[in-house]
């Protein structure tokens, strides 16, 4: 990556991660490419390091049948932004790259998604608590109107655990109390079994 940004004096300064997702093509570009993009473009913002990329996989769309196969990967960032001017900055990211939010979990040219910022539990833990509960049905039907810290499906998404146990196996969720590589571990073989690095 570029020379280090130089946040040492920030209050402010965390380590996150992100989730990064394709099974679109735009403007000629494929997922894997349109990932090599996003990334760049974020490395680029003069408020956000790129500290380290997992590799990309090949995944089964979410939820089973909703499009082509997905291009995954996860990223470690760096940033004096809160939570909040993060998650902005991730959606400007993709809009740039022409992605367009209409059907929940549907296909998408790009997918950016704030994980988590080191222990950080938003907007706090009951309202955490509400969205991790939530009931598979009302998951495909509802999304919160406000930031969930950690990322409330975390825990049980292998195309996420996947390239996270590359880039920070060891992060230990607030709430749970799980590193990366114990969710990781508790995951059913075969969906284990269903990533392809590419």
């Amino acid at each position: 990556m570029d020379t280090p940004k130089d946040w040492s004096n920030h209050p402010l300064r965390v380590s996150s991660a992100i989730a990064l997702g394709s099974n679109e093509t735009w403007q000629g570009l494929t997922s894997a490419e349109l990932l090599n993009a996003a990334l760049k473009a974020l490395s680029q913002l003069p408020q956000i390091e790129v500290v380290r990329v997992s590799r990309y996989y090949k995944t089964a769309s979410y939820p089973a049948g909703s499009g082509p196969d997905f291009v995954n990967a996860a990223a470690l960032i760096r940033s004096p932004l809160p939570a909040e001017g993060l998650l902005s900055a991730l959606h400007k990211v993709e809009a740039d790259f022409g992605r367009r939010r209409i059907k929940r979990w549907g296909a998408r040219c790009l997918d950016l998604d704030l994980l988590f910022c080191a222990d950080a539990v938003l907007p706090n833990r009951a309202e955490f608590q509400r969205w991790y509960n939530l009931d598979a049905a009302r998951q495909q039907s509802i999304a919160p109107d406000t930031l969930i810290l950690p990322h409330p499906r975390l825990h049980e998404r292998a195309f996420v655990l996947g390239p996270l146990m590359e880039i920070a196996p060891e992060w230990r969720h607030p709430v749970l109390g799980l590193s990366v590589a114990q969710m990781f571990g508790a995951l059913p073989k075969a969906l284990r079994a269903e990533l392809r690095a590419l």
